[in-house]
Parts: structure tokens; sequence; C-alpha cells
């Protein structure tokens, strides 16, 4: 008893998987003589065995340290895979922001340029509405200087009219 305690103590401080203990104390025990004995319950992962059965419970140790390693290196592969999907998972997820915030941001540059556009199309409307309306003036204006004459201007001043019509009968400038 003494011995598998120790021997526990041993397999905990050099961080060992599985301990054995190779033993052939009580020689007539049914138990120990029949092979390989399982004492887990008292001791985890602790086996008792005979100097016979000891290559084969090495042998039995090792094919499954191989598997455990070999589910191990599997179940890393997955962790792996699961990393990678959940990186590109997170990569896309930051593409998605990334590009919506920069959609959203041209989206607003783009409305901004609209209303600018629009500004200046209602400035430059009212520019070529002044300009016609000025049109209008300069026409109508050069239709009535076109439509100036002495005699209309004349009219009403006898001051005027008098020197315009001695200049007709004389010919020269008025005084």
């Amino acid at each position: 008893m003494y011995k598998r305690q120790e021997l526990d103590k041993d397999r905990i401080e050099k961080k060992c998987e599985y301990a054995v203990l190779v033993s052939l104390l009580e020689p007539d025990n049914e138990l120990y003589n029949g092979g390989i004995v399982d004492v887990s319950h008292r001791y985890p992962k602790m086996y008792v065995v005979r100097p016979q059965f000891f290559l084969p419970i090495i042998t039995l140790l090792r094919n499954a340290g191989m598997k455990s390693l070999q589910y191990k290196a599997e179940l890393a592969q997955v962790r792996a895979q699961n990393i990678d999907i959940t990186n590109f998972e997170n990569e896309l997820d930051s593409f998605k922001t990334a590009f919506a915030k920069n959609y959203d941001l041209a989206s607003r540059r783009f409305q901004t340029a609209i209303d600018e556009i629009d500004k200046s199309i209602d400035h430059l409307q009212k520019t070529r509405d002044a300009l016609v309306g000025a049109d209008r003036n300069l026409r109508l204006a050069n239709d009535k200087a076109q439509d100036v004459t002495i005699k209309k201007l004349t009219k009403g001043n006898p001051t005027m009219a008098g020197k315009f019509a001695e200049l007709d009968n004389t010919g020269s400038e008025p005084t």
C-alpha cells in the first residue's frame, strides 16, 4: 500500500500520465497473478503487474499513448480549422463593416455634390432669368430710343420747339 502512494506521488510530481507498479509481493494473490490489475479506483491511472506482464502493459500504454497523440493532433487540427473559420468570419465582418463605412461616406459626399449641383443650377437659372430680363429691358430701351424724334422731345416745351424751328428756318445750330 505504501509503495502505491509513493508511486502515485512520483507520477504527479514528474507529470506522468500513467504509473505501473511491478511487484512480486503477495505471490499467492490470484488477483495479481492473473495479469494486469487496474487500481485506478484508489490511484488514478495506476496499474499493478507481475514482471512477466511488464512488457505487455508497456506495449498497451505505448499504443494508447500513440492513439492519444493521434487524437490530440486531430483535435488540434479541428481547433485550428475552427480558428481559421472564426478568423475568416471576423475578417469578413471587418471587411463588411469597413465597406459599409466607406459606402456611407461616399454616399454622403455624392449627396453633398448633388446638392451643390442643384444649388449651382438654381443660381445659374436665376442668372439666366436676370440676363433674359436685362435683354428685354435693353430691347425696350432700344425700341424707345429708336422711337425718339425731335417732335416728341419738344412736345410740351415751347422754348425748345422754338429753337428747333429756328434751326430749321436758318439751317444753323440753335443758340
